[in-house]
């Protein structure tokens, strides 16, 4: 079956066939090929860009177009018939495809509610504390509510799953005074976040975005989920760009336009 989802892109001219590429990509979709590194078959590659990082001359980017599903039943048997050890865990088709519904709620967890830290939680500060700065629940993407209260003329903080644990002082420094959302750009349905993040800008009248990106490459496509759905919902909001690494060091800080 055909459908709209990410999937590995080699540029042919940066590739020097050094091969580190092929190791870490777990369902065995790539290869080397006259000295190149070549995508066995489109049903292998999951598109969620484990070999991104491990190709010395950036040859790997990742691209969304349309094509065969990812097979897991394929490619276990691609790799046992190599040989080769099958991943614990494969994402499902369905959960890869970009035009994908998003999914139905009824958690308990999702019930939206608003939280009172202490005013000194809501301070930045250099120094860490023990004092939370959440200010409302949920905080995921795909579970918070458009027109929640806790988004009214709010700034906004939309931040990657993996900051809060790379980043000291992530409570006081970044999150305090501030509405949040958090989600992961690699393993959930990146139209879902379009269309939620569109949402929550047509329904609020937001003072800012704050965009917190982990270095990787798999999470530089936050920002560029925010572009899309600043233009879905037709309203641009000033936005500020942040890039934290993984020894928790802010890398780097920018006023955009998305």
């Amino acid at each position: 079956m055909l459908s709209t989802r990410k999937i590995i892109r080699i540029d042919e001219e940066k590739c020097d066939g050094c091969g580190l590429c092929v190791p870490s990509c777990e369902e065995g979709a790539l290869q080397i090929v006259d000295g190149k590194a070549r995508l066995v078959k489109e049903i292998y590659c999951d598109g969620l860009g484990a070999c991104l990082g491990e190709c010395p001359q950036g040859a790997l980017t990742i691209e969304v177009r349309e094509v065969e599903d990812f097979n897991p039943d394929a490619v276990t048997d691609h790799l046992q018939s190599q040989g080769r050890k099958v991943p614990n865990h494969m994402p499902s088709p369905e959960s890869l495809r970009m035009d994908s519904p998003p999914r139905p709620g009824g958690c308990p967890g999702a019930a939206a509610m608003q939280l009172s830290p202490c005013a000194k939680a809501n301070q930045p500060s250099s120094n860490a504390s023990e004092n939370s700065a959440l200010r409302h629940w949920p905080v995921q993407l795909r579970l918070v509510p458009p027109e929640a209260p806790f988004f009214k003329e709010a700034d906004l903080l939309l931040v990657a799953d993996c900051v809060p644990v790379a980043l000291p002082g992530f409570h006081q420094d970044f999150l305090a005074g501030r509405a949040v959302a958090m989600g992961c750009p690699k393993f959930d349905n990146q139209m879902e976040y379009v269309e939620k993040l569109a949402q929550i800008i047509s329904a609020n009248n937001l003072k800012s975005i704050t965009v917190m990106e982990m270095e990787v490459p798999c999470c530089s496509s936050m920002s560029v989920i925010l572009g899309k759905a600043m233009q879905r919902a037709g309203k641009t909001v000033r936005t500020e760009r942040i890039i934290v690494g993984r020894n928790g060091t802010v890398l780097a800080k920018e006023n955009v336009n998305v």
